[in-house]
């Protein structure tokens, strides 16, 4: 069940964190993935784990935001079954939790461009060659703050997320009977990298802690798989509960 063999995966912003637990995850089930980062190194060391584990990987280092470089990647590629849509971006001013009255145009395009263009690029570049192959799984990682109104200052990343989200529905409708789904899986709070429990936050998240990487590469296997042909078009909250507290 869930096995992926023969499957050819991409996977953006997978050099760390939660894209290369995506990327390990698939690899695990047999799939060839390809690794994408804006950072060759960082994408370099994914592949490196993956093989590591008896899998089969390659970098694929082009940015998401750049179409042109992100059609001559995915043509150098060939067949793509799987695309997961993980490379994300809080923009100028990162997660830093500006308020939207104190922000600024500039500070706005770098959320945009990577959350919501990145996945419109990498997405038609792969849709006709799953509509002609009559299979394809494509899966945007977004986040709560697509859905659910937050007044922590992180308006201009929500709007690119909720954009993305908006966008995979209709790619479902459009495409479904083709044999291709698209779905989002909106994160909750996720476990920082290279750090200890966020144990005051945990405390909040009905199953008692925060997210891992292994958590979305588990999600990301299933709604890959034949077995979940019957799912597209939705948005799955992986967030512990916390859509429910």
């Amino acid at each position: 069940m869930f096995d992926l063999s023969g499957k050819v995966a991409v996977v953006t912003g997978a050099g760390q964190n939660v894209g290369a637990g995506i990327a390990r995850a698939l690899a695990a089930q047999g799939a060839t993935v390809h690794v994408n980062d804006i950072v060759s190194e960082r994408a370099q060391a994914t592949v490196g784990q993956i093989e590591a584990a008896g899998g089969r990987a390659a970098t694929a280092p082009f940015d998401v935001t750049n179409y042109d470089a992100v059609t001559h990647a995915i043509a150098e590629i060939g067949t793509v079954d799987i695309l997961v849509n993980n490379a994300g971006n809080g923009g100028a001013e990162g997660m830093g939790l500006v308020q939207f009255r104190d922000s600024e145009p500039s500070g706005w395009m770098g959320a945009i461009n990577v959350n919501l263009f990145g996945v419109m690029h990498c997405s038609r570049a792969v849709i006709n060659g799953m509509c002609e192959r009559g299979f394809g799984r494509v899966i945007t990682i977004s986040s709560g703050a697509g859905i659910t109104g937050l007044r922590i200052g992180v308006s201009p990343y929500a709007g690119g997320k909720g954009g993305a989200i908006a966008f995979m529905r209709h790619l479902a409708a459009e495409n479904a009977r083709d044999g291709v789904t698209a779905n989002s899986l909106a994160l909750g709070l996720m476990q920082p990298e290279n750090s200890g429990p966020v144990d005051a936050l945990a405390k909040q998240i009905p199953v008692g802690r925060t997210g891992t990487p292994e958590d979305v590469g588990y999600a990301c296997v299933y709604l890959a798989s034949d077995e979940a042909s019957w799912i597209t078009g939705q948005t799955i909250h992986l967030d512990g509960g916390s859509t429910f507290s």
